[in-house]
Parts: structure tokens; C-alpha cells; sequence
């Protein structure tokens, strides 16, 4: 295993459609998410998909564990507890309904920066694991915005792109003024 390098947001490989995983039980594939896991526990990031790491793949993965807390966060954006690390080949994803939720992203491929995004808010994504075992899931809240997030890094799709208010694209250290005052004091008290 090893730490990757992550491609930054102009890097070509963000740009293109990512190529179907042919054998999703080929060893080499362990190897690649075994690191991309080192990768993004690393980067602190939520998730990682196989062009961050300049691999022109069909694979993300994801996690929404209940303890890691960001307290620039709103109480409706924190991660949820329904989305264990998951390594999803070849995905589907569906939209199950018309409801659509604001939420701020970020992403390892463009560092420092949030972005105000609107998603739908119930989804359903399908793919295959390393043992080539079929997924389904339906998905809420972050649940359905990280693999919302993932799966565009698939299609060549930068979170800002999503974007409908560019004037909503931060650098994370400004992020307090955009925060609800419920996550602004949980900000202040981790400080102290």
C-alpha cells in the first residue's frame, strides 16, 4: 500500500469519462484500493474515486462514519451513520425523488475550497464490490451527497461545475461566514 498522488482540478484525468472496471476481483484492483484507502484516510477525505489518484477507472469509495465530526458543518449536513467504507465498481445511480438539498462540498482534488451545491436528496446507486458481489443502497443527506460527489468525479464532473452560484465558492478558511451560529459556537469551542 501506498499514499497517491491526488490529481488537482485541471489535471486532464478529472476531465474524461473514467473507462469500466473489466474484472472487479483482478489482484491489481486490491492493490489500487488498498492504497486509495490509505489514500483517503490520509487526506481526511470522505471519499476518493479512482481518477483522483490518476487512474481512469470506474471506482470510488466511501465512507460517512458517525464519529468524524466537522463542525463547519450545519447539524443537517454532518455525516451520517448509514454509509460504511464502501468500495463501489462500475456504479448506477438513480434519482428517487424530485426534493433537492443545498449542502457545502468539498473535494481533495480542488484543496482548500467549499462550494455551496444542490444534489437530489434520495437516491438509489448500484454497483459490485472486490468479490464482484452486487450493491444496492438507497441513500439520504450526506449518504446521498458523497456518493453523488464520487460518482461525478466518474463522469468528469468537479463538484463547481454542479455549482448554480459561483459566488458560493470559498476558500474553507472563510467558511465561518457562511456557517449556520450553531456550527460557528461548535467551531469556536473545538478552538479552545
Amino acid at each position: 500500500m501506498a499514499i497517491l498522488k491526488i490529481a488537482r482540478m485541471g489535471h486532464p484525468v478529472l476531465a474524461r469519462k473514467a473507462d469500466p472496471v473489466a474484472d472487479p476481483t483482478a489482484p491489481e484492483l486490491l492493490l489500487l484500493v488498498q492504497s486509495m484507502i490509505e489514500t483517503m484516510v490520509d487526506a481526511n477525505g470522505a471519499g476518493l474515486a479512482a481518477p483522483q489518484v490518476h487512474v481512469p477507472l470506474r471506482l470510488a469509495i466511501f465512507q460517512a462514519p458517525e464519529e468524524r465530526l466537522d463542525p463547519g458543518l450545519s447539524q443537517a449536513e454532518r455525516y451520517d451513520h448509514t454509509a460504511p467504507l464502501t468500495v463501489l465498481i462500475n456504479p448506477e445511480l438513480e434519482v428517487l425523488g424530485p426534493d433537492i438539498e443545498g449542502g457545502w462540498e468539498g473535494c481533495l482534488s480542488v484543496p482548500g475550497m467549499r462550494g455551496l451545491v444542490e444534489r437530489p436528496a434520495h437516491i438509489r446507486y448500484r454497483g459490485v464490490n472486490l468479490q464482484g458481489e452486487k450493491i444496492e443502497r438507497t441513500a439520504r443527506g450526506f449518504h446521498a451527497r458523497v456518493v453523488q460527489h464520487e460518482l461525478d468525479h466518474l463522469d468528469g464532473i468537479l463538484y463547481p461545475q454542479r455549482m448554480g452560484d459561483l459566488s458560493k465558492l470559498i476558500f474553507e478558511s472563510e467558511a465561518r461566514h457562511w456557517m449556520a451560529p450553531e456550527a460557528q459556537e461548535e467551531l469556536e469551542e473545538a478552538q479552545t
